[in-house]
């Protein structure tokens, strides 16, 4: 692996993080852009600043040669040493460059949201076996939810809510009621960022959210982007006070901002300090200068 290649970070960036998830002791914000720290020093941060490259969805992370080899593509990337959950990289820009994932269950697996849509890439989370269904956590991530569920042979489910942003779906949850997709596998309705928004939570072990809860590094904390709000941040808080006993996870898996891994009882706690604070918030117009991540 090549240490003396000089990386750089373009002008195209949109600021979506995941960069910096990937890569934060390389890649910082700074004017509302990603821009490079330093350059790698050794083979673990050569792979951090590779995975960082193949998931960035405009590309504006180059090596010296100006072209990313595929070989050095990493994903999918098993998130913890079960590898039940794969995240998948190669965010794309008509979902803001939404991270996404392959969650393995009894039957196969499921993608929730979706990566770029590529017949390489699609070849590619085939091999690892049967794909069953694709779960859509709100209208903004929608983009290639069909492409991906044709190819694959999958069911495409969204909420009524979001019924617009996929309007062919084969499978709609309605209301607000949590319900079990598969054993094991509960989706729970989420209205706020989006009407339709909805979280996933596998096990009660992953909660795939979406927009609608996310990890803050600035705040070392389980948030809700009230900055970003398309539909009601009062709603927003009336899903978490209706979820609270509900819900139980050891993984936060949102689509923007960062993953985090916590004890069951923790992000409880945690969830239960947010509620409190989101009863005090009031819907404004988006300001995505204000978000925290």
């Amino acid at each position: 692996m090549n240490l003396s290649e000089n990386w750089t970070v373009d002008d195209r960036c949109t600021n979506c993080d995941v960069a910096r998830q990937l890569a934060p002791d390389l890649i910082r914000e700074r004017d509302r852009k990603s821009e490079l720290i330093r350059q790698p020093r050794d083979e673990a941060e050569q792979r951090q600043l590779l995975a960082a490259a193949h998931a960035c969805p405009t590309r504006s992370i180059r090596p010296g040669t100006g072209r990313l080899d595929p070989a050095g593509d990493p994903f999918p990337l098993a998130l913890d040493e079960d590898g039940a959950v794969l995240l998948l990289g190669h965010n794309s820009r008509r979902t803001a460059g939404a991270n996404s994932y392959l969650c393995r269950r009894p039957t196969g697996w499921v993608m929730v949201d979706t990566p770029r849509y590529g017949e390489a890439l699609a070849a590619r989370y085939q091999a690892l076996g049967p794909v069953t269904d694709v779960l859509l956590t709100h209208r903004d991530h929608a983009a290639h939810g069909r492409a991906y569920a044709d190819r694959l042979g999958a069911r495409l489910w969204i909420h009524e809510g979001d019924l617009a942003a996929a309007p062919d779906a084969d499978e709609v949850l309605r209301g607000t009621e949590p319900v079990e997709i598969s054993p094991g596998l509960i989706a729970h309705p989420f209205p706020g960022h989006t009407l339709g928004s909805v979280l996933y939570v596998a096990d009660q072990r992953y909660c795939f959210s979406g927009d609608s809860l996310y990890w803050s590094r600035t705040n070392q904390d389980i948030e809700v982007q009230e900055a970003v709000t398309w539909y009601s941040i009062e709603e927003q808080s009336a899903s978490l006070d209706r979820s609270l006993d509900a819900l139980r996870f050891e993984w936060l898996l949102p689509g923007h901002g960062d993953k985090h891994r916590m004890p069951a009882e923790e992000a409880d706690r945690r969830l239960r300090e947010l509620a409190v604070r989101a009863r005090a918030l009031r819907t404004e117009p988006v300001d995505f200068a204000a978000v925290r991540w």
